[in-house]
């Protein structure tokens, strides 16, 4: 009888509160969608981070290193290794301007990309406004501290640089293929940038060494493009794997731009001031293997025209050039103090003008008393 009762007291008790809970009113939650930004939950760090792409401008500060490294070979003064950091810091905040503004014009088309979509201005991370005053004053620092502690001519290259990729290349994206060879000039100016920094002008070698990272690009973008080509066409970009169907000319030009690098390489080989080479024999074996990996990638994905082989290119030149850059800088280097052990250039210049001033007394000609007594520095007056 017990058990009866408190099963029938259970039941009551589990009617009652089921009723009260049906009348209390429910919440409304929120359904979780994939269009709910993710990169909401990003610190403001990672945000600016990916606004002003350091992990790309890491490589602008790297070549721009390079240029000043192998330019200070050929100044008679210790290396400036603070001048190098304002280089590279100056370099580095002008180059996350440049960023900026390329973020704050492509944002609506980014937004169409899987690729890009995520970025933090299409998510609403950060404003298109706050991404262009973001840039500017990057800008404006970058350029100032390069025009008081580096020197002029690498400040206006750096502005130049601002100007292209802001100004030219991010408009002609959606309107002409050209834009990559804009896109090109604008890697090729750091290490002539470094160069100027480090010397106050531009020689031979300096433009070689732009050259150098200009045709790199070719390839190195072209690979990428042809990977993400229906990405790119998404976004609204006009890109040469957007307008090749079959990929023939755009592996052809890839593999054309990979071959010109041999070439350029042996040609800074050559190049000499004060009589000593800029590079050695190791740059030259060294370079010539590292190229010639790069222009096999570039054939096999000329032949095939695959995904993969594409991917392996952009890879290659990825490793390719940092590769390059180490070598060239340790090369220049070693050599130039290799050079300078066995032929200091002041002692050189003592010697000369010694032996300018020198007169073999066995050979000299024979010389009366009178002619041998020292001649008057000041003319004597004329007689009246």
């Amino acid at each position: 009888m017990a058990k009866l009762q408190t099963g029938c007291c259970r039941e009551f008790m589990t009617t009652t509160m089921t009723s009260i809970a049906s009348s209390l009113p429910v919440p409304e939650i929120p359904a979780v969608t994939r269009d709910v930004p993710q990169p909401l939950q990003q610190s403001t760090i990672s945000a600016h981070m990916d606004l002003g792409k350091v992990r790309l401008n890491a490589m602008v500060v790297f070549t721009t290193a390079l240029g000043f490294v192998v330019g200070s070979q050929t100044v008679p003064h210790d290396f400036n290794w603070l001048a190098l950091l304002w280089t590279c810091t100056g370099t580095f905040l002008a180059a996350m301007g440049a960023s900026s503004f390329n973020k704050a014009i492509e944002a609506r088309r980014d937004a169409k990309m899987h690729r890009t979509r995520k970025r933090p201005l299409c998510t609403g991370r950060l404003t298109r406004t706050y991404a262009a005053a973001f840039g500017l004053v990057s800008c404006m620092m970058g350029i100032v501290m390069l025009v008081y502690l580096a020197t002029p001519l690498a400040a206006v290259l750096a502005a130049a640089n601002v100007i292209i990729y802001a100004l030219l290349y991010t408009p002609l994206k959606p309107v002409a293929t050209v834009n990559t060879l804009v896109g090109a000039i604008v890697g090729g100016i750091p290490p002539m940038l470094g160069w100027a920094a480090a010397t106050g002008s531009l020689d031979l070698a300096a433009y070689v060494l732009g050259g150098i990272l200009f045709i790199w690009q070719i390839p190195h973008f072209l690979a990428l493009c042809w990977i993400y080509r229906e990405d790119y066409a998404r976004g609204g970009f006009k890109m040469l794997p957007i307008t090749d169907r079959t990929g023939r000319r755009t592996s052809g030009v890839a593999l054309i731009y990979a071959v010109l690098l041999m070439p350029l390489c042996l040609f800074l080989a050559l190049l000499r001031h004060d009589d000593l080479p800029f590079v050695g024999i190791p740059f030259v074996a060294l370079s010539f293997l590292l190229t010639l990996g790069m222009i096999l990638c570039a054939l096999h994905f000329a032949i095939t025209r695959a995904n993969q082989q594409a991917r392996r290119l952009f890879f290659a030149s990825i490793i390719y050039l940092p590769l390059l850059a180490i070598i060239i800088m340790f090369d220049a280097v070693l050599t130039r103090g290799i050079a300078e052990a066995g032929h200091p250039p002041g002692v050189r210049i003592e010697v000369q003008k010694q032996d300018s001033d020198f007169v073999d007394p066995a050979r000299a000609p024979a010389q009366s008393p009178v002619s041998a007594a020292p001649t008057a520095v000041i003319a004597a007056p004329a007689s009246k």
